[in-house]
């Protein structure tokens, strides 16, 4: 017997009773973008594989190890995009909308892929958020977008279940200096460090400053500090974010560690991270990159973002019990119609409701069916109301109006006057 076919491991279905949650997430923070002056870019989910080399760095976790890359038919090499920046910041300068200093306030939506370890919260194909703005290089730009995550917190519910954690890498010149220091440190201690911080050390050095291993984070107790090196600018550019947080009332706090885990990072970087979920405590994450665009082959362009995982958020939702309850019903008003003339006047009058309300979720019975079965299948709906249609009702141009949920007796409404009925029973309340 063949096997059975199914989803990728780490690659997984999002079911119909999942993604009203989605929606409703994805939603609040569409308005949320629009209200803030961000413009949507689509970009594809695939590129090719230099890009991501020359962005994210070739020594890094992801281009070395997590990448889905793949050659075409022309002998291409291309990749599943692993993060939105890079392929934003191509976008960008293929079609010449940062040129001249032009600011450009731009948000994006969809999969990214790495080949990780599967676990709750942490996927292969995974949906993220992402900011970016081009051509801003004060503080003021990086507390915006930190103050429009805090916003998205409090609209939904979450606020109390996160914190946000503050660093500064400085330029590349200052971050070079503190590069050579932690080297010559962790040089010292070297038998100390755990197998993967010492291969970090000959690649990636400032990753080791995150690593979860104990033993490690012991010897970087007294490591150099990445604050003793900034630069004058990177340190006033700092202070002017914590000043703007701070008049905005925006709690956080300073982690000398907090590194982010790609090459092109400079000056700000900052996490939302939760104790909610485990061991996947950051939901949301970015910070400054004013060097990438001209790492990339454009004239120098300031630029800072951050990306914010759905599948993270989304379980914080359910794991904190923040649903709204009309998102979990799909359906306001279910119409049963009984014989083949009611159906038609049925499907007539939900037209002219649907004119009236635009949104209002009403939902026609379609296969016919007994009363008792049209009403099971009504009631397993999940809406409130429901119409009825049989032969009384079509003989006096009537609906049966019957509550479904809580109290309430059934009556009868006149066809013209159904749609004001149903603004003040379920479009108002």
């Amino acid at each position: 017997m063949s096997k059975s076919l199914q989803a990728i491991r780490g690659m997984n279905d999002i079911l119909p009773e999942q993604t009203p949650l989605w929606r409703y997430f994805e939603g609040t923070v569409a308005r949320l973008l629009d209200n803030y002056g961000y413009k949507q870019i689509r970009m594809p989910i695939v590129e090719f594989t230099e890009l991501f080399k020359r962005s994210i760095g070739e020594v890094t976790d992801i281009v070395e190890k997590e990448m889905y890359t793949f050659e075409d038919r022309n002998g291409d090499s291309l990749t599943l995009r692993p993060e939105g920046t890079a392929a934003c910041v191509r976008a960008v300068l293929e079609h010449g909308i940062t040129g001249g200093g032009q600011v450009q306030k731009l948000w994006y939506i969809g999969p990214m892929f790495r080949h990780e370890r599967p676990q709750k919260g942490r996927y292969r194909q995974f949906h993220q958020i992402g900011l970016e703005v081009f051509n801003l290089d004060g503080p003021d730009i990086d507390a915006e977008l930190i103050t429009m995550t805090w916003r998205l917190w409090g609209e939904l519910g979450i606020r109390d279940a996160v914190k946000l954690e503050l660093n500064s890498l400085g330029t590349s010149e200052s971050r070079g200096r503190y590069r050579e220091a932690l080297v010559e440190y962790l040089s010292a201690h070297h038998d100390k460090l755990d197998e993967d911080s010492q291969r970090r050390l000959k690649t990636n050095p400032l990753r080791v400053l995150d690593t979860k291993n104990a033993d490690t984070q012991a010897v970087l107790v007294d490591a150099p500090k990445m604050a003793d090196y900034l630069d004058d600018e990177s340190r006033a550019h700092f202070e002017g974010l914590k000043a703007r947080l701070d008049a905005v009332g925006i709690p956080y706090v300073l982690n000398p560690k907090l590194v982010r885990g790609l090459d092109y990072y400079s000056k700000t970087v900052f996490e939302w991270v939760t104790d909610k979920l485990g061991a996947q405590g950051t939901v949301c994450a970015g910070g400054r990159y004013d060097g990438l665009v001209e790492q990339m082959g454009g004239k120098p362009t300031t630029g800072v973002g951050f990306a914010m995982g759905i599948e993270r958020l989304v379980l914080m939702l359910e794991t904190l019990e923040q649903i709204p309850e009309e998102i979990s019903r799909q359906v306001d008003v279910y119409l049963c119609a009984f014989g083949e003339e009611a159906e038609l006047a049925g499907l007539a009058l939900a037209e002219r409701v649907r004119d009236q309300l635009p949104n209002l979720r009403l939902q026609v019975n379609a296969g016919a069916g007994s009363f008792k079965s049209q009403f099971k299948k009504a009631d397993k709906s999940g809406a409130l109301y429901a119409l009825i249609l049989g032969d009384d009702e079509m003989a006096q141009q009537l609906v049966g109006f019957k509550p479904l949920r809580g109290q309430g007796e059934q009556q009868s409404i006149a066809w013209d006057a159904l749609a004001a009925h149903l603004a003040t029973c379920v479009v108002q309340g």
